[in-house]
């Protein structure tokens, strides 16, 4: 691109770059970034922390809860049952049948892992946090929550346990029109309050909730998702924040195992740090993905540039309203 500027033609890229460097670094001016789960597209762009909060401090100083002292693969939880089931003063008959369950589970059996899902909420979790606890199930899919939010109210109904009660997430129409907002009963934007109520207990989600989802009442978390890195240390840490008689946490996963998870955890428990230099290219790359949506136009930012760069003594109040014609949506 190429502009005239008081009756020189430039190289428009020229021109900026020649003014930003003549205009310095500007004292008012300053870029941050604040995040908990930085990317390493965040550290390209921002440079290495300036001040670090780690994971383990928060956790020390007593901010959040150590997710992963109370993750459990379902595995592990089957072995911790079969111990507890051992023991002489439980009634044989009943330990025995419960054991046969989990040694019978298969992976796509909604209904065994409802069982155990609701047994565990109602044995353990509900009478957490005075009695005010809340368990989330991540799923796989949008059709997966469905047929657990219909897994668990049939067996919930059977069982008639009255003070338990399931809210789902999930975004768009399911099979025969399910969404979000029938099946719970009203729309989405009353969900997150809703759940904080007293009248639900356990809310199922697909590809919703997992991150910013900032619910202190959040005790248990079930898993039934492959998750991975990021996702996963996003995911876990719904249940990390603390309340007034929240002691501890809990996590039970059918899918992931206990190693990936851990390694997902370490980059973001101390420090991230970029493992590769960074790349020149990158402006030029982004520059590219830009220009791709044909939202911003080369003409476009000439003419702004022209305005925008105009000698100080030949500029007047009528440019601003010029300037905004071109950024005005």
């Amino acid at each position: 691109m190429r502009v005239v500027l008081g009756g020189k033609e430039e190289n428009t890229e020229d021109f900026i770059l020649k003014e930003i460097k003549r205009h310095g670094k500007q004292p008012n001016i300053s870029f941050l970034a604040f995040t908990a789960t930085p990317k390493h597209k965040t550290l390209q762009m921002f440079g290495e922390p300036f001040h670090l909060y780690s994971m383990r401090q928060a956790i020390e100083e007593g901010f959040i809860h150590d997710v992963l002292k109370y993750y459990t693969t379902y595995k592990t939880y089957y072995e911790l049952s079969k111990k507890t089931a051992d023991d002489p003063t439980l009634d044989e008959k009943k330990a025995k049948r419960a054991i046969a369950r989990f040694i019978k589970l298969h992976p796509h059996n909604l209904e065994q892992k409802t069982e155990i899902m609701v047994e565990h909420f109602k044995r353990f979790t509900q009478a957490k946090i005075g009695g005010k606890a809340k368990a989330m199930l991540v799923t796989a899919s949008r059709l997966q929550a469905v047929r657990y939010k219909q897994k668990f109210d049939k067996y919930i109904k059977n069982k008639g346990y009255t003070n338990i009660k399931t809210l789902v997430a999930f975004s768009g129409t399911v099979e025969n029109d399910y969404t979000e907002a029938n099946m719970n009963g009203f729309s989405e934007k009353q969900l997150p309050a809703q759940f904080h109520t007293p009248n639900y207990q356990i809310l199922i989600v697909a590809e919703k909730y997992q991150t910013g989802f900032d619910e202190p009442l959040l005790h248990t978390l079930f898993i039934d998702k492959k998750l991975a890195e990021l996702k996963a240390v996003q995911t876990l840490s719904r249940v990390n924040r603390t309340y007034s008689g929240k002691e501890d946490t809990f996590i039970l996963d059918f899918v992931n195992d206990i190693e990936d998870i851990k390694n997902s955890f370490k980059p973001y428990f101390e420090m991230t740090n970029i493992d590769q230099p960074t790349d020149p290219n990158q402006l030029y790359t982004l520059q590219s993905k830009i220009e791709q949506f044909q939202i911003i136009r080369p003409e476009e930012i000439n003419a702004f540039a022209k305005i925008f760069y105009k000698e100080k003594s030949k500029q007047n109040i009528k440019d601003h309203a010029a300037l905004n014609k071109w950024i005005d949506p």
